[in-house]
């Protein structure tokens, strides 16, 4: 059967940068070991595939792949599907306006709003969930070893490792500058050991852009990833890092974070976090996409 397949590059708004992801609009028919081989075959950070929603109220179901599993929730194939969805299914409608679409996902419904924004789009999504602890936080010399760093380098201000997830668990080491996480160069033979199931999400505050917040890498060699240009999920997730250890007062709070630099691919992730009586109420992903390529595969 001819299956239709496009390529976008997600938080990006020009081709070759960004995160590239693979969507396959027609999804039907094929079960989890036939999706796995496709996004083996595809080999990009993740596969989406975009099947009929199970509650008819919502726009699609998805199934998140990396080469090497499945994922519950992740945030690069949530917005460049989105994109994806909308322009094949509503292309008029995004010159008017925000499209609302509704995405089932492994963690639940997750809406998503999508415009044009120039020559790309640009697409949002409120957290699927508050995110939360995970427990399992190694210690700084493992992390370090792991990491090739020194234990010196982890740590800045009141930050200190920490786990989070959104659906999506993350391990997230603060670092001190820009020097520090270039020099990062992952041990794969400790790496389980040491994170677990986990990505490990790299952080500082210098940043290569003055009106960016937040500089970061992040590697997964256990999901067939050993970096990754974009983490969406891990910026979600990430709010809960900046709730703990930035205290951010009242109100509504937007950062950048930049990440996929060191790649080559540079990419900017838009971090909304809502708070109120100190805690974190609500969250929101955004980022723009350019779709690259298209085509049909007979699978």
């Amino acid at each position: 059967m001819n299956r239709r397949f496009f390529t976008l590059d997600v938080f990006t708004d020009r081709p070759l940068a960004g995160n590239p992801l693979a969507v396959v609009l027609d999804g039907f028919g094929l079960d989890s070991a036939r999706m796995q081989s496709i996004a083996r075959e595809f080999n990009l950070s993740e596969t989406t595939f975009v099947l009929d929603p199970r509650d008819p109220v919502n726009t699609a179901a998805l199934r998140i792949f990396t080469p090497a599993r499945e994922l519950p929730f992740a945030g690069h194939p949530t917005i460049g599907s989105a994109v994806m969805i909308a322009v094949a299914r509503a292309p008029e409608m995004l010159g008017r306006g925000d499209l609302q679409i509704v995405l089932e996902e492994q963690v639940g419904p997750v809406r998503c709003s999508v415009r044009r924004k120039g020559n790309a789009y640009f697409a949002s999504f409120g957290l699927p969930a508050l995110p939360f602890t995970v427990p399992g936080v190694p210690g700084a010399a493992e992390a370090a070893a792991a990491l090739g760093l020194l234990v010196s380098d982890i740590g800045f201000d009141r930050h200190r490792i920490a786990r989070y997830s959104c659906g999506t668990p993350y391990t997230f080491v603060p670092v001190a500058g820009l020097e520090t996480i270039a020099r990062a160069a992952p041990d794969l033979a400790r790496f389980r050991d040491v994170f677990d199931e986990t990505g490990v999400f790299l952080y500082t505050r210098e940043t290569k852009g003055a009106e960016n917040a937040v500089h970061a890498r992040m590697f997964a060699p256990q999901f067939g990833i050993i970096e990754d240009p974009a983490t969406g999920s891990a910026a979600a997730a990430f709010a809960g890092v900046a709730q703990e250890f930035e205290a951010p007062e009242d109100g509504v709070h937007t950062i950048t974070i930049e990440q996929g630099f060191e790649m080559g691919r540079p990419s900017l992730i838009h971090l909304t976090m809502d708070v109120a009586a100190g805690r974190l109420t609500a969250g929101e992903i955004g980022g723009s996409s350019v779709i690259v390529s298209q085509g049909t595969m007979d699978v």
